[in-house]
């Protein structure tokens, strides 16, 4: 990545067959893009095929069979143009239906090159997002926090989709070896891997609390005007890697789950581990838990803790993140507003903002790129 690209803008979008969208050649993209439109005109649309860049399965987290258009062809493909003046690369991905029993193929490219998976986007591209369906993050089940713990710790280490993968898949593996009563070398050999994975996705997202912790607690977020979360993640492996290396809570870890293979096989689950790790997020004004507050107050808690990830990716990543705000603005009052469009401002980064009353988006700046969303169509505002 050259010092040129280190604030990379999307400045052309293409869709074929994508959601509600025939077909979309979408130019003229300024630093910042409002995007306004009836209900369900389809501005979330745009912006999720713009999240698909990003690793992960993007803000709706479909599957691919999802985002094909109903009554088109059955696959879809998407294009981005992004860089800077200086240096713009070509990014796109598909997906094709598979026949019969067949799985669909995904494709991915990078300036007309096939390459393996969509990794390699992390080299142009940094997305962060904030939709209406974390709005109930502080209040709802721990694993709405763990995925969203887990998103933000991808933003910043491509790497750790596979670990979170991994982990799932050792889990299953242990808790199937349970269930049938397998031998005790077999479930040696698995709960020798799943403790390796277990313990590397617990340092993974132990890293980027710590460091948004810190962040956050240094006044460097970039979020003036929005409270500030107080952030821990609460786990016994985490508790542990506080305190010990990782080798050491490794063997602590795989020793108890020898020990409670009686207690998991009835529970029909492994009881231990980080896939029941939870992310607590208070007010760091009070100390309340951020669950308790009102709507209105965990909204902004939100929104800054949001702000606060994107200033940490451009620090860690040394790419200003592509900003995504779902149905935000509105939420808010006309100085919260104001302070909103300050921190875009000032991570330098691209952003995209969907609402649908365009008097939301009166504070943003006199050049911004602004459109009108309708039936499968964009326009300039």
């Amino acid at each position: 990545m050259t010092p040129e690209d280190s604030a990379p803008r999307v400045r052309r979008v293409t869709l074929a067959d994508f959601r509600s969208y025939p077909a979309l050649d979408l130019a003229g993209l300024g630093r910042i893009v409002a995007l306004t439109g009836a209900n369900g005109a389809g501005k979330t649309n745009l912006v999720e095929a713009i999240s698909l860049f990003a690793q992960g399965r993007g803000l709706r987290r479909a599957e691919p069979d999802a985002l094909a258009r109903a009554g088109g062809g059955g696959g879809f493909s998407v294009a981005l143009e992004i860089g800077a003046e200086t240096a713009w690369h070509s990014l796109g991905l598909g997906w094709t239906p598979g026949a019969a029993e067949e799985p669909g193929r995904r494709r991915h490219r990078v300036d007309g090159s096939t390459v393996a998976s969509g990794s390699a986007f992390a080299e142009h591209l940094r997305v962060v997002w904030l939709t209406p369906a974390m709005d109930g993050l502080f209040s709802g089940p721990p694993g709405d926090r763990r995925r969203f713990l887990d998103r933000a710790t991808l933003a910043v280490d491509p790497g750790h989709g596979a670990r979170v993968s991994r982990l799932e898949r050792q889990l299953r593996a242990r808790n199937r070896l349970l269930e049938d009563r397998a031998e005790a070398r077999w479930l040696d050999a698995a709960e020798r891997e799943l403790a390796e994975v277990a313990v590397a996705t617990a340092a993974a997202r132990l890293d980027l609390v710590r460091r948004l912790a810190g962040l956050i607690d240094a006044g460097e977020a970039g979020a003036e005007g929005f409270p500030r979360a107080a952030l821990a993640l609460d786990g016994a492996l985490e508790a542990e890697l506080a305190d010990a290396p990782a080798l050491d809570v490794e063997d602590a870890y795989r020793h108890r789950l020898r020990e409670s293979r009686g207690r998991d096989a009835a529970a029909g689950r492994t009881l231990e581990g980080p896939h029941v790790s939870d992310l607590r997020v208070a007010m760091a004004a009070t100390g309340a838990p951020a669950g308790r507050s009102s709507t209105g107050e965990q909204k902004a808690l939100l929104a800054g803790l949001v702000l606060a990830h994107a200033r940490l990716v451009r620090r860690l990543s040394g790419i200003a993140p592509t900003l995504i705000l779902d149905e935000v603005a509105a939420h808010f009052d006309p100085g919260r507003r104001a302070a909103l469009y300050a921190a875009i401002d000032a991570l330098e980064g691209q952003a995209f903002l969907t609402g649908a009353d365009p008097s939301a988006f009166a504070e943003l700046p006199a050049d911004a790129a602004r459109f009108v969303v309708a039936a499968g169509t964009v326009r300039t505002a």
